[in-house]
């Protein structure tokens, strides 16, 4: 798979969720999103606008306290405004090597800039897609980012909610094959019992709830129930 510019995939989410905003009335933002439930696309709005300002001081000041966070504005202009400043925050913070040292929230060395770029970049495609699934029709994402957010509940996500208590490790394993990117994830001990077959970004759509275990283009194969409850188990926060 091609090296991903995730600084670049970074902006160009941050982007297309701050023109998701523009134009949006009072109505538009106390929409609930089915996804993020029970928050409101105002609600994912500040959500996402604080998490660039919390990511800016991991970064500038190398530590995980909220020190900037801010209620974010009600009026919709303002909103926007607000997110945009967010915007401009927390790309002047990563725009730096990824190599260069950062506080970050896993125990994993070194702790570095890169895993910003990246988590951010998956964090605000997934929510972009919440609030257009909100909105109206979300659009996939793209098949190679897609895939590295299927990585990354498996490099990162999956094995830190087995850490903190919160899933248990797998009794028998899973495959999930990218039907568009030609790449196979097997989790958990053994031969799998079980594959779940789609495309990458449903994969990981999947990974995240926020498609349901019987949705369109998802299939599966062998011992179906087992496969659903480690999909269904917390995998993710």
């Amino acid at each position: 798979m091609a090296a991903i510019d995730f600084l670049a995939l970074l902006r160009s989410e941050l982007d297309a969720y701050a023109r998701l905003l523009a134009g949006l009335a009072a109505a538009d933002l106390g929409r609930q999103v089915p996804s993020c439930a029970p928050w409101t696309v105002y609600e994912l709005t500040d959500h996402l606008g604080n998490g660039n300002l919390w990511v800016t001081t991991a970064v500038r000041e190398r530590h995980g306290r909220n020190d900037q966070e801010r209620t974010a504005p009600h009026d919709p202009a303002s909103l926007h405004t607000w997110f945009e400043s967010t915007v401009e925050e927390i790309v002047a913070a990563l725009d730096v090597h990824p190599d260069t040292e950062a506080w970050t929230f896993t125990s994993q060395q070194p702790r570095t800039v890169g895993f910003w770029q990246r988590r951010r970049a998956q964090e605000t495609r997934m929510h972009r897609w919440d609030a257009q699934s909100a909105l109206g029709d979300p659009e996939p994402f793209a098949p190679e980012p897609a895939a590295d957010a299927v990585d990354e509940v498996f490099e990162l996500f999956a094995p830190r909610m087995v850490r903190r208590g919160v899933a248990a490790e797998p009794s028998v394993a899973l495959a999930l094959r990218a039907t568009d990117v030609g790449r196979t994830w097997v989790y958990g001990p053994g031969e799998p019992v079980a594959e779940l077959c789609g495309t990458a970004s449903d994969l990981a759509l999947r990974l995240w709830h926020r498609l349901g275990a019987d949705a369109a283009g998802l299939e599966w194969s062998g011992d179906r129930e087992a496969g659903e409850r480690i999909v269904a188990a917390s995998l993710v926060p």
